[in-house]
């Protein structure tokens, strides 16, 4: 009997799945697909790979060339597994490196040519020698090449080639570069063209430099991923476009000290693949100019004149602030200010006037009104000409006056940056005033003074000047031991209005009584009304201006105030003290009587 075997139903799939695999399953070898269109002078790489094969895992490769006027010809050109293998045509190019093949993989390689010529145009074959147990599938593919001639011109559009010119820029002026680029061929080919600086001439040395702008294959235009480039381009102050014919022109709107350097264009021409691959067939870089930007803080000089002034108090005196080096354009704004250092060991100097970038003045916080509006002005009174005036001069404003001058870049989109300062050597300020000689006396107008009178205190001043002079006076109570603060009671200005502080249970009145004498009152005194006091005395000096000039301020001495008491205050005293102590003996005989009954009623 023959007995036969089922079985599994899994199993059968599994074994007619190999079956199957073995009959379907052959060797492959792919390149890519043609005609690829390379330009004559550069370098290419042609991928293959193998699939699906048996045997060993490390496949070998052999490379063929074929002539299109004899393609039942093979050449062969490089193999990996025989050094002998290239024929005469590139014997000599494998040997020196030029052509090689390149392993990826076990089962992939390419072949690299470092220059193509033109007689490399024709097809390509790479062929994988057998390892299968059985001849099945493909061995080999083959890839057409065109090498076509190179074509590609970049430059300055100059008939000869010239070295680079050398341009030099003030910072915030702009560059502009044109770049001549084409490609005339008879392939539909898409150029892009793009704009770098380099620290060095890109002819000379392999040093990298920085791609400032680009307009891509596809027309969109990009810029560098370096630097500022990016921001600038989204802030308006770099552009780049194709103008008439072959020219592409770069601008940069507002040059920078670290925008120096040489400047190149580079074009490349790119071709759609048969397999849908974009690939760059041929660049060329050639150096437009070398760019030199001039810095402003390295251009800009002011000076300052006269160099020592002599002014009489309440004369104009005039200070005048030059600024050469750099013209003031529609790019470039001027801001200047007067500082004023008043002592020779003054750490630091204190704003007079200022006049920024749009033309707006400011007054310095000493200047402005503190002490009536005075009249103080700067202009610009030629394009490199800036006038302080000071209409009438005052003792405090002598002393050396800077002129500080800062310059500004307006960018297009309307932001200003400051790029560089200049402060001037100073002027000095010589004056001559007119002395004033000031004292101030304090007395009490009435020595006996009473709880409930009236304490009159008077103020005599003595005042030597030939000048016009307005008074201000001030009285002011000291401190005393008890801890409490001294503070001003009132005060009579240069105007002669009275201004009292506001003190609770006080009733006080500040006037003038003579030419030179000032009064203080205070109504129905009371203990807390003792104490010292004084004036204070301020001479006020008026100026043409209609501003007013401390020209003196005195302190007089101390005063002291003490109440006497009435002859009816002397007489409660005693029948105060009496109706106290009869008051304390009452109290302790009703305790001491009522402490007795109860212990008594205890006891009970």
């Amino acid at each position: 009997k023959e007995i036969y075997t089922l079985l599994p139903y899994t199993d059968l799939l599994s074994l007619m799945f190999v079956s199957f695999s073995r009959v379907w399953t052959a060797r492959e070898v792919k390149v890519p697909t043609g005609p690829l269109y390379r330009v004559a002078g550069t370098a290419i790489s042609i991928p293959c790979n193998v699939t699906d094969y048996e045997g060993q895992h490390h496949q070998d490769f052999e490379w063929f060339h074929y002539l299109p006027e004899k393609p039942e010809i093979p050449i062969g050109i490089a193999s990996t597994k025989n050094e002998q293998f290239p024929y005469v045509a590139f014997s000599s190019r494998v040997t020196s490196g030029e052509i090689r093949i390149h392993r990826l993989r076990d089962n992939a390689v390419e072949l690299k040519i470092g220059k193509l010529r033109q007689g490399d145009t024709g097809e390509f074959e790479c062929y994988t020698p057998s390892t299968d147990p059985t001849y099945k599938g493909t061995y080999s593919d083959k890839v057409q090449i065109k090498v076509i001639p190179d074509i590609l011109r970049v430059g300055t559009g100059h008939s000869r080639r010239t070295n680079p010119k050398s341009h030099s820029v003030t910072e915030s002026q702009g560059i502009e570069l044109t770049c001549h680029a084409q490609a005339n061929s008879e392939q539909h080919t898409h150029l892009s063209v793009s704009f770098g600086v380099s620290k060095t001439d890109p002819d000379l040395e392999s040093t990298p430099g920085q791609e400032v702008i680009a307009i891509k294959r596809d027309f969109t235009v990009v810029p560098g991923s370096t630097g500022s480039f990016g921001t600038r381009y989204r802030n308006g102050e770099l552009h780049v476009e194709k103008a008439q014919g072959d020219k592409y022109k770069m601008v940069i709107q507002r040059a920078r000290p670290e925008d120096q350097g040489f400047y190149y264009c580079t074009a490349a021409e790119w071709i759609l693949d048969p397999e849908g691959n974009w690939q760059k067939i041929v660049e060329k870089t050639a150096t437009l100019a070398q760019i030199t930007v001039l810095p402003v803080a390295n251009l800009l000089t002011i000076s300052d004149k006269p160099f020592k002034t002599l002014v009489n108090s309440g004369e104009a005196m005039e200070l005048f602030c030059d600024v050469t080096g750099v013209s003031s354009t529609p790019n470039v704004a001027f801001s200047v200010q007067w500082e004023l250092k008043s002592k020779q060991d003054s750490p630091t100097e204190q704003l007079v006037v200022g006049l920024d970038h749009d033309g707006v003045v400011t007054l310095g916080k000493g200047f402005r009104n503190q002490n009536g509006a005075r009249a103080i002005s700067l202009e610009r009174v030629r394009e490199d000409s800036y006038r302080l005036r000071i209409q009438s001069s005052q003792p405090s404003d002598l002393g050396t006056y800077y002129c500080i001058v800062c310059a500004h870049v307006k960018y297009p989109n309307g932001t200003m940056l400051e790029v560089a300062q200049k402060k001037s050597e100073g002027v000095q300020v010589i004056m001559k005033t007119e002395a004033v000689s000031l004292q101030a006396h304090a007395r009490i107008a009435h020595f006996s003074i009473y709880r409930g009178d009236t304490i009159e205190l008077l103020c005599n001043i003595t005042l030597q000047t030939a000048q016009t002079v307005h008074m201000g006076v001030a009285w002011w109570v000291e401190a005393k031991e008890d801890g409490t603060q001294g503070h001003l009671l009132g005060t009579l200005n240069r105007d002669g209005v009275t201004e009292l502080a506001k003190l609770q249970g006080k009733d006080i009145s500040v006037d003038k009584v003579g030419p030179q004498c000032y009064r203080l009152r205070i109504y129905r005194a009371q203990e807390s009304d003792q104490g010292e006091y004084h004036c204070s005395v301020t001479a006020w000096v008026p100026y043409p201006d209609h501003s007013w000039y401390n020209a003196a301020t005195v302190k007089s001495k101390s005063v002291k105030v003490s109440l006497y008491m009435h002859a009816m205050d002397t007489l409660f005293v005693p029948l105060i003290v009496g109706t106290c102590s009869a008051l304390f003996v009452g109290i302790a005989i009703i305790t001491t009587v009522t402490c007795c009954f109860l212990k008594k009623l205890a006891k009970r």
